[in-house]
């Protein structure tokens, strides 16, 4: 499942949740109800909004070089940043 992050507008908190990608959030009670917590005394019809975040995704065939940076397979990347 998807991880999604949630901005409670009432107080401008982020909560990553996991939900189908067909499913949406709007308010602190149905995202409360996702993530498997209570709901405390933020009243549950307090909105959330969704914020996008940019994830790139390919397949690996299709790289010049297949094999995973350093960085990305647990060794460290030469001079200090592989841009990843």
């Amino acid at each position: 499942m998807p991880t999604y992050d949630y901005r409670l507008e009432l107080t401008g908190e982020v909560f990553e949740v996991k939900h189908r990608m067909s499913e949406k959030l709007y308010n602190w009670g149905e995202l409360c109800e996702v993530a498997g917590v209570e709901p405390g005394e933020t009243p549950v019809d307090s909105p959330v909004t969704r914020i996008l975040s940019a994830v790139g995704v390919m397949k690996s065939s299709s790289l010049k070089n297949p094999q995973m940076p350093p960085c990305m397979s647990g060794g460290g990347c030469s001079g200090g940043g592989c841009g990843v």
